[in-house]
């Protein structure tokens, strides 16, 4: 019973609809007609019900349907729904003429009439729906009065969406706008005036009693955000911004939410566009195993995969609340695809032969490895045995496994090491060129700087001392870092491996390198304080394997373009692979007695290239080549 009176109380409107637009169909058809032989002497009788009228509202009623008429809803009447109506009242006018042609050859139909039918037709059905609209809406703003007032920072298209659907949600009011257009000076959109330019923002939000402020610029660039962001500070008010498209179709924002305006927005960093179906084509129906599985870079790896089509994914992770929580997520965001969590330690091989066993792959991405610089300074045994053992393990778990592609995922610090993660991630690197002669398996490598919002990164710790009230710890202020976020990093990483070539080592862009004290002044101010004076920043000095500036590319590789703008690949140096095998084989042993000393000096005389900081005197950290990312018309093949 309840139901049906469900059922009932949703198609009651509906009817309600078509009954209006049939009764505006015969209003206009008798009504057309009485004015035309209206000035006739001697009108012709016209009655209120006919056949003729029958088959008029049974053809109109027909096109109405086919053209969707009923689909809509009068509270969200516009344009659209405008053009439907003009497009079925002229196709209906055709139907009528059709029918009444068969009928009764058009006796007693004028010719004027069917010329005027479709356009009254138009303005008795679209006014009533917009004329309904503009009640609801007034409705709205009158509910509206206890509401926060909102000024909006760019009256574009995304703008005047955002005051639709400000008006519908009823909780908000838009008071203005302010944009830089001066085309735009005077004028209303949405019928919400545009009260000045951006710089204004200060006394206009002063004047129109603001509440907050929203920024519409989805796509401003890192600059001119920075600008809208420095005007919208200097108000006081909490502000937000539009979420870019990128955002909400990877889902990372949802439709017409508004977020906090993040660190990764001012950082210059330019939208990457993949070449999603070379990515499809390679990815799809696929079996994947990704190493590190649990961690920001793995985990996200995992999303992308399954996101683009891979069947079955293998995770295999070391710890088992991550591997939960990733396996968690990944089974509620995509139920289609198999999931096979693997807990253990990829740098066994059995656990490893273990993995390839269930999933059976084509592809394997390695980024399991220990990241941070200043603990593995003193970590030696571990750092070596889990970036270079375990790579060499699972490396060659998958040549012996025959399968398709084996990623590494490196890291700019290779390029010039200077420090321990830096001359073991080199060593992987080797151990994977070593092993790539005569195999089956494609063995790429892609390296790329800092992520943001990854484990141990520099912006979740400052995040939590701003948030604690302080001080904000910067090593030294001149340091500088590359920076990229994490979906974009992993979606490079996928566009190399589709389009890596045998023994390939590519480069991510990473940009313009940021000063690190500029990052921690914009997270600050993000959040609504200001350096110096309620968030201090301390200067605590370079820690063991710093530098003050991170290296991209090395001299002695030479680079070439790619079919992706943003990748290059550079020509792998000559390495002897005799010499690597049996330093791995030293190391192997070295690691089992746990002698750092040996593992020290095996690593120096492995990795040519390593020269520890604390080794090094300055004019040597001055002489490191750096090579700048060519522009793209510059790496034309």
């Amino acid at each position: 019973m309840t139901a049906w009176r469900d059922r009932w109380s949703g198609a009651l409107p509906r009817i309600a609809v078509v009954g209006h637009d049939l009764a505006m169909v015969w209003l206009v058809w008798l009504g057309l007609h009485w004015m035309r032989y209206s000035i006739v002497p001697n009108p012709p009788s016209i009655p209120l019900w006919s056949t003729e009228v029958a088959l008029v509202l049974a053809a109109q009623g027909v096109v109405f349907w086919q053209v969707g008429l009923y689909r809509g809803l009068w509270r969200f009447a516009s344009v659209p729904d405008l053009w439907n109506i003009l497009k079925a009242s002229v196709l209906g006018m055709v139907a009528i003429a059709v029918g009444l042609f068969l009928y009764n050859r058009m006796d007693m139909v004028s010719r004027l009439v069917l010329v005027l039918y479709p356009l009254v037709l138009m303005g008795m059905l679209g006014a009533p729906r917009l004329m309904y609209r503009a009640w609801k809406d007034s409705r709205n703003e009158r509910s509206q009065e206890r509401s926060v007032r909102i000024l909006i920072l760019g009256a574009g298209h995304a703008g005047e969406a955002l005051v639709r659907d400000l008006r519908r949600l009823g909780t908000y009011q838009p008071v203005g706008f302010l944009d830089d257009a001066s085309r735009l000076r005077g004028t209303k959109v949405q019928g919400v005036p545009v009260l000045g330019k951006v710089s204004d923002v200060t006394d206009v939000a002063r004047e129109s009693a603001a509440g907050l402020l929203v920024i519409a610029m989805p796509s401003a660039n890192a600059t001119a955000l920075q600008r809208v962001v420095v005007a919208c500070e200097r108000t006081g008010l909490p502000f937000r911004m539009v979420p870019r498209l990128g955002d909400v179709l990877e889902g990372r924002s949802l439709p017409g939410e508004l977020k906090e305006v993040a660190i990764e927005d001012l950082l210059g960093r330019k939208p990457v566009l993949p070449d999603w179906k070379a990515i499809r084509d390679w990815l799809g129906a696929r079996s994947v195993l990704v190493t590190g599985a649990g961690g920001s870079i793995g985990s996200e790896l995992c999303r992308q995969c399954a996101r683009h089509g891979a069947r079955r994914i293998a995770l295999v992770e070391i710890d088992e609340l991550a591997l939960t929580t990733t396996e968690t997520l990944l089974r509620r965001d995509f139920p289609d695809v198999e999931f096979i969590p693997v807990l253990g330690d990829c740098g066994d091989p059995a656990v490893i032969g273990h993995a390839l066993g269930l999933s059976g792959p084509e592809a394997v991405f390695h980024a399991a490895a220990y990241k941070q610089v200043p603990l593995l300074e003193s970590q030696l045994r571990e750092a070596v045995r889990n970036n270079v053992l375990s790579t060499e393990t699972v490396a060659r778990a998958c040549r012996k496994s025959d399968v398709g592609t084996f990623v590494l995922i490196s890291t700019d610090k290779a390029v010039d090491p200077v420090n321990v993660l830096g001359a073991t991630k080199r060593l992987a690197e080797m151990a994977c060129q070593t092993l790539a002669e005569g195999s089956p398996t494609r063995f790429v490598t892609v390296r790329f700087g800092n992520v943001l919002d990854s484990a141990g990164s520099v912006v979740p710790l400052f995040r939590e001392q701003i948030r604690n009230g302080g001080p904000v710890t910067v090593t030294d202020p001149d340091v500088t870092r590359y920076f990229m976020t994490i979906p974009e990093a992993c979606q490079l990483i996928l566009q190399a491996s589709a389009i890596g070539t045998h023994e390939a080592i590519y480069t991510l862009d990473m940009g313009e390198a940021v000063p690190i004290r500029l990052l921690a002044e914009q997270m600050i101010r993000l959040a609504g304080k200001q350096p110096g004076r309620d968030i201090a920043i301390v200067y605590t000095g370079l820690r063991a394997g710093e530098k003050l500036h991170e290296t991209l590319f090395h001299a002695d590789e030479r680079y070439r373009a790619t079919g992706h703008p943003k990748i290059l690949q550079a020509e792998q140096r000559q390495v002897h692979a005799s010499e690597i095998e049996a330093s791995l084989l030293a190391m192997r042993e070295a690691s089992a007695r746990y002698d750092c000393v040996v593992l020290a000096s095996l690593l120096r005389s492995t990795v040519p290239d390593f020269r520890p900081l604390n080794e090094m005197a300055l004019p040597a950290l001055d002489s490191t080549t750096v090579v700048a990312f060519p522009a793209r018309t510059a790496r034309k093949v």
